[in-house]
């Protein structure tokens, strides 16, 4: 198996940027649309307009969709990754990693099943931000007993909340 399966089934990919990741956020949206994954693409907002935009409130907007099903898996960009990260890892039902290379990016899917990639628009160009995104996008998860059995314990710390 290639570490990038494309023949992933077409999902509805969620985005979501605080004032400091929004031009990424609309960069990648952008390339997206015009590369040949078969995806639906959802915005969700911020346009880089309001630097009160912050990054909890999209976490939050984005998380969300993940974890109600309105989205299958999610982009949230912020300047460094750090903090939407956290506060989207605070959603149950998401899973949330901060990727700036590609190994991290499909291997975090694979292995962890990771269904939101973060992104900081201050660590990452736009060319290696696009190849991160195909590679998360291009991932599935292996199901291998061993991965099963560490996701399995992950959910259930998520389970009893501490």
């Amino acid at each position: 198996m290639t570490p990038y399966p494309w023949a992933v089934t077409s999902m509805r990919i969620a985005f979501a940027a605080d004032h400091a990741g929004a031009a990424l956020k609309d960069e990648l949206i952008r390339r997206l649309r015009a590369s040949d994954l078969d995806h639906e693409w959802i915005d969700l907002g911020g346009d880089g307009s309001d630097p009160q935009d912050d990054y909890p409130d999209f976490a939050r907007r984005l998380g969300d969709a993940v974890a109600e099903g309105a989205a299958d898996r999610g982009i949230l960009i912020c300047g460094s990754g750090v903090g939407a990260s956290v506060a989207a890892n605070k959603i149950r039902g998401v899973r949330s990693a901060i990727c700036h290379d590609t190994y991290s990016a499909h291997q975090g899917v694979e292995h962890d099943d990771m269904n939101v990639l973060t992104l900081g628009s201050r660590v990452i160009g736009p060319e290696p931000a696009f190849e991160c995104a195909v590679a998360f996008l291009g991932a599935v998860f292996s199901g291998e007993p061993r991965h099963r059995r560490r996701l399995d314990k992950v959910l259930a710390i998520e389970a009893d909340g501490h």
